[in-house]
């Protein structure tokens, strides 16, 4: 038997990830590999496991230079609320010696990832805008990944004075002090998403939250809690009434049922609908005269270029 000389994988935890990796970071990240050309309708697909307690997601992707998976665990809402509903791992190799480069925690990828995608999609509506006026965001959501949006906005748009309001039917524990929350369906969150430029969608409702009526004629809309055809955040009529953004043609028509259940409803047409990688690498321009709907459920090559890019910033600080 031959002996290994293939190095040991790097192990990279939570506090490695975010020591390494800033929220704007991720954005510029994802916005980088699609504007080099990465086409993620080429990506794999996501697979999702009944276990006993929960569900099984894998999530395998590969480029030219790396590939990897990540695996995750996910309760059902209020299964053990002394644990994480989201628990994993990712898993790196290296595309070139195929040996594992990197095991990193997977909540931290996730955690940075979801929210990088909302953002890095949207980025351009509220980049150019005149840094002295104040970016209102309106978050639906007040769990890990309803926080970890509001810390993407902020750390993306660091030149914006950012007011942002989190609405959940509950009160939220431990909000930091600079937010404001508002009791789902009080006066004041109503009032919030129609005056906000930013609304984020981050709940696990199965029915819709939003209604076309709730926000400005300006309004961007990103909804991200639902991954399955018959959940949605967002009603018909606001999508029927919007641009829409959908991640990838092929995934979203598979899980996004916020965009699956109009296209049933035959209230939107499959031809109108616009794709993240057109939009940000510039391919199509989307006018403000009604609202933007960004859908999207996750992709495995978002994590695998976050990975990678995560494992050799640590690398190269060694």
């Amino acid at each position: 038997m031959t002996e290994s000389t293939a190095q040991a994988p790097q192990f990279i935890s939570y506090d490695d990830v975010y020591s390494a990796f800033t929220p704007s970071d991720a954005v510029a990240t994802l916005r980088q590999t699609l504007q080099d050309g990465f086409n993620p309708a080429n990506d794999q697909s996501r697979s999702a496991i009944p276990v006993e307690n929960g569900e099984f997601l894998i999530m395998p992707s590969t480029t030219s230079s790396a590939f990897g998976i990540k695996l995750l665990s996910v309760a059902p809402p209020g299964y053990q609320d002394n644990l994480p509903r989201i628990q994993g791992s990712y898993v790196l190799f290296d595309g070139t010696s195929l040996s594992p480069k990197a095991l990193i925690d997977g909540i931290a990828i996730t955690n940075l990832r979801t929210p990088a995608v909302s953002i890095s999609c949207t980025y351009d509506f509220f980049a150019d805008e005149d840094a002295t006026s104040p970016l209102r965001v309106a978050i639906f959501g007040t769990g890990p990944q309803g926080r970890a949006h509001a810390a993407t906005v902020e750390s993306t748009f660091p030149q914006r004075d950012c007011s942002i309001t989190f609405s959940s039917r509950t009160e939220p524990d431990a909000l930091d002090d600079s937010y404001r929350w508002a009791q789902a369906g009080s006066a004041e969150a109503r009032e919030a998403t129609r005056c906000a430029d930013l609304i984020l969608c981050t709940t696990t409702a199965a029915e819709p939250i939003v209604q076309r009526n709730d926000v400005a004629d300006n309004a961007v809309i990103v909804a991200v809690g639902s991954h399955s055809p018959d959940a949605r955040e967002l009603s018909t009529d606001l999508v029927a009434a919007s641009h829409v953004i959908v991640e990838d043609m092929e995934a979203t028509l598979r899980e996004g049922g916020d965009i699956i259940q109009p296209l049933n409803e035959g209230a939107i047409k499959k031809d109108d609908l616009l794709t993240f990688a057109d939009v940000v690498s510039g391919k199509v321009t989307i006018k403000r005269d009604r609202p933007i709907v960004f859908k999207f459920t996750g992709m495995p090559w978002e994590d695998l270029a976050l990975a990678e890019a995560i494992a050799d910033k640590l690398a190269s600080q060694h």
